[in-house]
């Protein structure tokens, strides 16, 4: 059976595709190849092949965002320390 083939053509940012062949070539492969796998994964899914969705961080990290934002504009006080081993003396107490 004749394999025929269709070229595709995508524009991408210069240092996105500069790291993803990177990648690609520490792995042993090119964009071509990654491109097809994607697509097979594509249609082998029948859907994208990973999850999409926008990046929300939790409200534990929120929080911790927010105390370090407060320590550095002096509104939250906090026990410093010389060296790590004051610290661990202190942890131990």
């Amino acid at each position: 059976m004749e394999t025929l083939t269709s070229a595709i053509s995508v524009q991408v940012d210069n240092h996105d595709k500069e790291v993803a062949n990177g990648i690609l070539k520490s792995l042993g492969l090119n964009m071509s190849t990654f491109v097809n796998m994607a697509i097979k994964q594509l249609i082998y899914k029948d859907g994208l092949p990973f999850e999409v969705k926008n990046p929300k961080p939790s409200e534990n990290l929120l929080e911790a965002l927010q105390d370090g934002e407060n320590i550095l504009n002096g509104k939250m006080k906090t026990k410093g320390y010389h060296n790590m081993y004051e610290m661990l003396e202190d942890l131990k107490k």
